[in-house]
């Protein structure tokens, strides 16, 4: 028989990358930390890790095996949620990822709203612009750009018709002249940034006669699209990114958009979950939440 104890010190160990965090994570001797990943290991016939005198690492079996464990700990954690729900309403952490920008300069006064109506639930967030892993991070949701490349995960629309803007500041603009086409941009300073381990200076534009890239450069790049933004509004080059986080930039005048809306690369938002058990009645709040908010200030723009 497996043992849910045991299943969570295996995944408490993978993540961490040995039995000794995993025991200090869940306040447990080493000596039952390593015994209850032996006592999964026999029930299940596998090897789960590969040990040796220096280091730990996952076995193929145990890469195999860990989505599943989490699953089952996830499928009970939700069934647990959901009868606790049920009696005292949204409880207990949620743990959400979010890009840098999106998430500091937008997201951020929302989710302080959402804990407001739901004062019982702990927030955990993880601001970056890199893709987040569920299972090493131990998150319930995510919120992202784009369409997805993994077909296992499970995306709920936030913004499903959001596209990139091409802005400027003012002030750039003065010293520059403005781009009326996108290969007019191999003649200004682009400002860069690093997503998913990529450097996005390959700028896609859908015209009226097709699709066209552009390949840019310029003498900045991050991999925190919050400062990128910021660049770009002190007037130090041309900003290529979601209009979600350019809006209130624009709307105040501190960016300038360069080319029609219809022109911008698509960049979908959405609320992001591993699987379908992990779409809680908390990340089902949250999506429609989010969902409400962002429609609401799509319509004041």
């Amino acid at each position: 028989m497996i043992r849910l104890d045991d299943l969570r010190v295996f995944v408490h160990a993978a993540r961490a990358g040995s039995f000794s965090a995993a025991a200090r994570e869940l306040d447990l001797s080493p000596a039952l930390a390593s015994g209850a990943v032996q006592r999964l290991e026999r029930a299940l016939g596998i090897r789960l890790f590969v040990r040796s005198t220096r280091r730990m690492r996952l076995s193929e079996d145990g890469l195999r095996y860990l989505p599943h464990a989490q699953a089952i700990l996830d499928a009970v954690a939700s069934g647990q949620e959901a009868l606790a729900e049920g009696r005292a309403g949204v409880a207990g952490p949620l743990r959400l990822s979010m890009p840098s920008d999106l998430g500091r300069n937008v997201l951020l006064r929302w989710l302080d709203e959402f804990q407001q109506l739901h004062p019982r639930l702990s927030l955990h967030l993880h601001l970056s612009d890199q893709t987040a892993d569920f299972f090493r991070d131990a998150l319930d949701a995510s919120v992202r750009y784009g369409q997805l490349a993994d077909s296992s995960l499970v995306a709920l629309p936030l913004v499903p018709d959001n596209r990139r803007s091409l802005c400027a500041a003012p002030a750039y603009l003065a010293r520059h002249g403005r781009p009326l086409a996108p290969d007019d941009l191999r003649h200004h300073n682009c400002l860069r940034y690093v997503m998913s381990e990529h450097t996005h200076e390959r700028w896609r534009f859908q015209l009226p006669e097709g699709v066209r890239t552009v390949p840019v450069s310029g003498d900045r790049v991050s991999d925190d699209a919050d400062i990128v933004r910021r660049w770009a509004v002190a007037g130090l080059g041309v900003v290529y990114k979601s209009r979600l986080d350019l809006g209130s930039d624009i709307a105040a005048g501190r960016l300038v958009e360069l080319f029609p809306s219809g022109w911008g690369q698509p960049a979908p938002l959405q609320l992001v979950a591993a699987h379908r058990s992990a779409l809680t009645p908390v990340v089902q709040q949250l999506r429609a939440f989010l969902a409400a908010r962002f429609a609401q200030t799509q319509a004041e723009d």
